[in-house]
């Protein structure tokens, strides 16, 4: 596997050291930090702590004489956006900004990667002038303009109307690109239509099986050909943002698509096994209005209730039940103006207004137990996690109830007799005897919400 580099960084790495921002000894360990990591060394250095991103973008302007621009703000031309497409931007890590007759302005992670301003060179005919910007907002941008806006190569626009099966799209005897595209496509407008939420591509003697999960058996609706597997799997990871070329660890992306005019998110999770990279896929729609849901008033004003007051809230349900989406409708209308509510979330499915939604990145370190470590200095009123595997976990989590804080979090539970059961261990004493609201979604047309006083029959 090559090893992502960054040559502005490598050729003033030694600057760096002659500046005093970082040792000799530092700037070694971030290399081998870097190579451990497929990142590079300008990125092991600000994951590791040892440089502010910020001082590190001021040194290479001022070593470049090459201006930095902040995309955190930024609106770029979007006519621009056809002159560089969603991988060369991803795999460059290149943004257009805007264009003035013949030169194409370009925020640039690597300004001095000659290889990439070349090639966009020869195949626009532009005159290129780069500018220095973060690597983390160009990525941020690149998934907001090249995906969310259904741009160049998007998933968009998949009618479900149409009867078919996503093998029709296989059988084409076009092997290009696009058609590879149009073959996912088939595959998610397939599971839309038939109210898949879940589905996985594995490795079988035939090729790539695509398997839709459904309740109580999954069903395998066909095999992508050995021949194809390699361009798909990198087609999905590159719509994804994920690095086409690592298959040897775990990846973690989000994949944006339009189907009859709605937005739906999917995670994509690719996972390395000796026969193949295991990839699943899970869809998510957009969170309804709380009056769209099957409950009464009564119901709403106690869960409203128990949100803004300190204890658990525990959303209960089987797998695919729906409990991220109800999350998602309370957390968006449920929560008083002036609480401060945070998520921590693998995937941040939809963005929600005033909530402040955290994304957790293994890979740069900022996992459970780093935000265990400092969620309390953010002082939130409510917080949200998805869920919680550890005892510690379990316990730093139940603890915030004590110091006035709300904590949202769900449970997997096929019924209230597999809740009762899972919930009678002992770890889960403390944690049981703080919750004052339980949802348990039985389907979509029935949910039960208990307060403290039911709980204390049910769970007994």
């Amino acid at each position: 596997m090559d090893l992502i580099s960054n040559k502005t960084i490598e050729k003033l790495k030694y600057d760096l050291v002659r500046d005093g921002l970082v040792s000799y000894e530092q700037l070694e360990q971030a290399a081998e930090l870097a190579s451990s990591q497929n990142t590079n060394l300008g990125q092991a250095l600000i994951n590791s702590g040892v440089i502010n991103e910020n001082v590190l973008l001021k040194f290479l302007e001022d070593k470049l004489h090459i201006p930095y621009v902040d995309l955190e703000d930024y609106e770029i031309d979007r006519r621009c956006l056809n002159l560089i497409n969603y991988q060369e931007a991803f795999s460059y890590k290149m943004l257009p900004l805007f264009q003035i007759e013949d030169i194409l302005t370009v925020a640039m992670a690597d300004p001095l990667d000659l290889f990439a301003i070349d090639d966009i060179i020869e195949r626009t005919g532009k005159t290129l002038e780069p500018v220095i910007s973060s690597e983390k907002n160009i990525i941020k941008k690149i998934n907001e303009y090249y995906g969310a806006k259904g741009k160049v190569q998007d998933i968009s626009n998949i009618n479900t109307d149409v009867h078919f099966h996503w093998q029709e799209e296989l059988h084409k005897e076009d092997l290009s690109e696009e058609s590879i595209e149009d073959v996912l496509r088939a595959i998610l407008k397939h599971a839309i239509k038939e109210g898949v939420h879940e589905l996985y591509f594995e490795h079988d003697l035939n090729g790539l099986s695509v398997i839709f999960r459904r309740q109580p058996e999954p069903e395998h609706t066909g095999s992508i050909p050995n021949l194809l597997i390699n361009p798909f799997i990198a087609k999905l990871k590159t719509l994804c943002g994920l690095d086409p070329l690592v298959n040897e660890i775990p990846q973690l992306g989000k994949l944006t698509f339009n189907v009859d005019e709605k937005v739906l998110t999917a995670s994509i999770s690719a996972f390395p096994t000796i026969n193949g990279e295991r990839v699943s896929l899970k869809i998510y729609h957009p969170p309804k209005k709380i009056a769209e849901l099957d409950l009464d008033s009564s119901r709403v004003n106690l869960i409203k209730n128990a949100m803004n007051s300190p204890n658990v809230v525990l959303v209960c349900g089987s797998a695919l039940s729906g409990k991220t989406h109800i999350i998602y409708s309370i957390l968006s209308e449920l929560i008083e103006k002036n609480k401060v509510a945070m998520t921590f979330e693998s995937i941040v499915k939809y963005k929600l207004k005033n909530i402040y939604q955290c994304e957790l990145k293994e890979n740069v370190g900022f996992s459970l137990d780093k935000a265990m470590r400092f969620i309390e200095f953010q002082s939130p009123d409510i917080v949200y996690f998805e869920g919680i595997a550890t005892q510690a976990g379990l316990d730093f989590f139940t603890s915030l109830t004590m110091k006035n804080k709300t904590l949202l979090t769900e449970f997997l539970a096929d019924n209230m007799d597999d809740l009762r059961r899972k919930l009678a261990h002992p770890e889960f004493s403390l944690f049981k005897s703080m919750i004052s609201c339980l949802i348990f979604i039985h389907n979509q047309d029935s949910i039960e919400v208990f307060d403290k006083e039911a709980l204390g029959k049910y769970l007994i």
